[in-house]
Formats: C-alpha cells, sequence, structure tokens
C-alpha cells in the first residue's frame, strides 16, 4: 500500500497520508501552517461534530440532502463528537483568520468516514466534504459557533463546578477558623484585628461572585451564528435551516443555545468572546489575590506571618533540607498570570472585525479555552491540595495581635487620637505592648483597659465607651 494517496482540490492535486480520513485542503493547509504544534482541543472538535451532525440532520429533513448520505455524515460526525477520530485535527491554531482551515479539516474527516460507512473508499468524494457536509454552512458562521457552544459547554461543565468546589471549601474554612483572632493588614502593615473566618469568609465571597460574573456570559454565548453562513445573510442555506439545527444543538447539550439575532453582528463582531474573556480575567485576578494571600500567611513558618499551616505536598528545595514551599498557590497564581494574558489576546482580536468577518477567530478560541479549562483544574487542584487542609495556628495569631500597636485603635475615641499615637510610638520604641503600657502608666483602669482592648469587640462594630 502506499504511504501517500493523491487528492484535488480547487487549487489541484495533493498528497495526503494514505491512512488519513483528512484530505487535500487540510494536507495543503498543514503545510502552510507550521506554526506552533498548538491544536485546537477536544471541547472545540467534540462541538465543529455536533454542528456537523445537526446540519445533516436537519438538511435532510428539509429535503436537500440525500437520507443515506445525511445518515452516513451523522454517524461519522457522532464518531467525532465522540473523540474517535482526534487525531485526524492537524491544522495549527495560527491558520486562516476565519478558521475555515479547521472547518475543511473537519468536513473532509466526517466526509471521508461517511464514505467509508457507505462502502466507498476513502478520498473518492462519494460523501463531498463541501457539497454534503458543509451544505447550508460557511466556515464564517461554523467557527464562531463551535467556539461559542464549546465555551459555553465548558464554563457550565468545568469551571463553575470547579469554582463553586472552592466556594463551599473556603466557606467551610471560614465557620471553622471563626473563633481565631488574629492581626488584620492594611499596607502590609498591621491594622486592627479580625477574625480569621472573617478573612476566609471574604475570600469564599470573591469566589461565590466570580461564579456570578462567569454566569452573567451565558446569554451572549449562547447566541449562535450558524446560518449566516458567508457574510451574515443567510445565501445558500434554508430559511429555516439555522432554527431547526440550532434547536438539535440545544437538545443535545441542555444549553439554551437559540439562533443569533442579527447574523452581521454575530460574524463580523466576536463581543461575547472577549466579555467572556473579560469575566474570566476578573476571576484570575481574585484567585490571585486569595492564593498570594494565603502564601503569606503561611509564611516563615519560624521567621514570617506564619497565622496558618499549609498543607506539605512535595519537598521544596533541592539544597535546602526541610524546606516546604507553599507550590500549590504558586500554580495557581501562574495559571491566573496566563488567562490575564490571554485576555489581552482575545481583546487584540476581537479588534479584528473587518467589515462582516473577524480574522482571529482561532486564536480567539485557543486563548478562550484555554483560560476556562486552567482555571478549572487549577481551581480542584487548590482546592483538594491546599485550601482542603489549610490549620491555622492560633496562638501565632493571638501572640500577633497582642504585640499590635494597632490594639490603640480601640482607645482613640476615649483618650483622643494624639495621645493614643503617643502610646503607640512608645510602645514601638520600647517593646511594650500597649495593654502593658497603659497598666504600667496608670493611664485608665485596667479593667478598662481589658474591657476597651478585648480583640473579640474590635471584629465587630462599635464604639468603646469610656
Amino acid at each position: 500500500m502506499s504511504e501517500y494517496r493523491i487528492e484535488r482540490d480547487s487549487m489541484g492535486e495533493m498528497r495526503v497520508p494514505a491512512n488519513a480520513y483528512y484530505g487535500a485542503q487540510t494536507a495543503r493547509a498543514v503545510e502552510n501552517f507550521p506554526i506552533s504544534g498548538l491544536r485546537f482541543p477536544r471541547e472545540f472538535i467534540r462541538s465543529l461534530g455536533m454542528i456537523k451532525k445537526a446540519a445533516a440532520e436537519t438538511n435532510a429533513e428539509l429535503g436537500l440532502l440525500d437520507p443515506r448520505v445525511a445518515e452516513a455524515i451523522a454517524t461519522a460526525a457522532q464518531e467525532v463528537i465522540d473523540g474517535r477520530w482526534d487525531d485526524q485535527f492537524v491544522v495549527d491554531i495560527f491558520q486562516t483568520g476565519s478558521g475555515t482551515s479547521t472547518n475543511m479539516n473537519a468536513n473532509e474527516v466526517i466526509a471521508n468516514r461517511a464514505t467509508e460507512i457507505l462502502g466507498g473508499e476513502r478520498g473518492s468524494k462519494l460523501v463531498h466534504p463541501n457539497d454534503h457536509v458543509n451544505l447550508g454552512q460557511s466556515s464564517n458562521d461554523v467557527i464562531p459557533t463551535a467556539i461559542r457552544m464549546a465555551a459555553l459547554e465548558s464554563i457550565e461543565r468545568r469551571l463553575i463546578p470547579a469554582l463553586q468546589k472552592l466556594e463551599a471549601a473556603l466557606a467551610a474554612k471560614a465557620k471553622e477558623f471563626d473563633r481565631i483572632i488574629k492581626i488584620g493588614r492594611t499596607h502590609l502593615m498591621d491594622a486592627t484585628p479580625i477574625r480569621l473566618g472573617q478573612e476566609f469568609g471574604g475570600y469564599a465571597s470573591m469566589v461565590a461572585h466570580g461564579i456570578r460574573r462567569v454566569q452573567s456570559v451565558r446569554e451572549h454565548l449562547a447566541e449562535l451564528p450558524l446560518g449566516g453562513t458567508a457574510v451574515g445573510t443567510g445565501i445558500n442555506t434554508h430559511p429555516e435551516f439555522a432554527r431547526r439545527a440550532i434547536a438539535r444543538l440545544a437538545a443535545w447539550t441542555g444549553l439554551p443555545f437559540r439562533e443569533a439575532e442579527n447574523h452581521f453582528e454575530a460574524q463580523g463582531a466576536q463581543d461575547p468572546l472577549v466579555e467572556a474573556s473579560g469575566q474570566l480575567k476578573t476571576v484570575a485576578v481574585s484567585l490571585m489575590k486569595i492564593a498570594n494571600d494565603i502564601r503569606w500567611l503561611g509564611s516563615g513558618p519560624s521567621c514570617g506571618i506564619g497565622e496558618i499551616l499549609l498543607p506539605p505536598v512535595q519537598p521544596g528545595s533541592s539544597i535546602m533540607p526541610g524546606k516546604v514551599n507553599p507550590v500549590i498557590a504558586e500554580s495557581l497564581m501562574m495559571v491566573c498570570a496566563q488567562v490575564m494574558g490571554n485576555d489581552v489576546t482575545i481583546n487584540i482580536c476581537g479588534q479584528h472585525g473587518n467589515f462582516e468577518l473577524n480574522t482571529m477567530m482561532p486564536a480567539m478560541a485557543h486563548a478562550l479555552l484555554q483560560s476556562i479549562t486552567l482555571l478549572a483544574n487549577a481551581a480542584v487542584n487548590f482546592t483538594d491540595k491546599c485550601v482542603v487542609g489549610i490549620q491555622a495556628r492560633k496562638e501565632r495569631c493571638e501572640e500577633l495581635v497582642e504585640k499590635s500597636l494597632a490594639m490603640i485603635t480601640a482607645l482613640a475615641p476615649v483618650i483622643g487620637y494624639d495621645k493614643a499615637a503617643e502610646i503607640a510610638k512608645k510602645s514601638f520604641e520600647t517593646g511594650v505592648t500597649v495593654r502593658q503600657l497603659l497598666l504600667q502608666e496608670k493611664l485608665l483602669p485596667e479593667e478598662q483597659v481589658n474591657r476597651i482592648l478585648d480583640p473579640w469587640k474590635m471584629t465587630e462594630p462599635g464604639i468603646a465607651k469610656e
């Protein structure tokens, strides 16, 4: 058997690997774009398969496609959906801006597989990639539809559950640590006391807000461009095609997909992808803050803040025995940095909706889907390997509270700001705590000092009274 077979496209002959299901246009694209080695991810290929299956069934239903051919295409497309032919999707991410090469990659794989199903020879075009598999479609509406479908499915199935798991773990720690009083910090300097549980409750709330932000992108991601074909007019497609095909996609996924209100907007601009990335960036900023705070709170453990202990998951140094580092938090922080960088990429790509088509869609797809995957995976990892195992160092927290000059804040309404500042300064210079200094100098009765300097009361609203 020959190592290659010869196929033809509109530009002439091309050598195609003999065992490949893709054809001439895909082989040409492989030669044209030897850029990165990056490929479209599984969730995108799955969405492409669903679009091709929905198109075949709809076109048969509308009397535009032979039922036998449609059935073979649907069967082959289902195999794509199931991941059977992922190794046949070989075109680089950095390709034609419309994603035409990848759309044709799908068309050729499905056409050749459908040809086999019907008893034909691979490469014979018994089932034609353009005339049959791509019937009623264009790369210009298929690719943005696949991106939106893949993004929304990934958000719903992976990212939101991952964030909900993290929120629940942080909320559990907030409850567990609610009786532990520690020093607050602003500008990295001592501030008034706070409960460790309040601090973790703030983190849980940040994640909860992030979940709602991500959920807000559903409305626009669910609006699909399919049916606009080349420029949004719907040329060469049945007027009922989009509605019926998208109804199938909604039923199969259980997601509220619907036809775009305006196909010219849906193809000329990719604002839903920009919006979704913006919300992912906000989540990344939140998670960066949480991970960095937890890293600092566990610093030391002897010579840093050391108010919490992080789970030891691996040796921290190749030279310093016994060193353990906050590696899970650092991993999450790097993910957050990548997501923020992806957002910049998506913002730039989104600006290139020139007239009736955005011409940077593959890069947008890669960056957006990578961001969703990274955030989902890192959030689960951070939850399982860091948050759930965090322990509070109660004695350390209490020690730092008592040493803090900020304890004097509760006395300011009683003795005045200037006098309180003078006491704080003297406490720092002498190394004597604020409480001890007040008692030594008999500025106030001991009972009043202890009542006003009760750290627990400082963690709730109220004004000290004489």
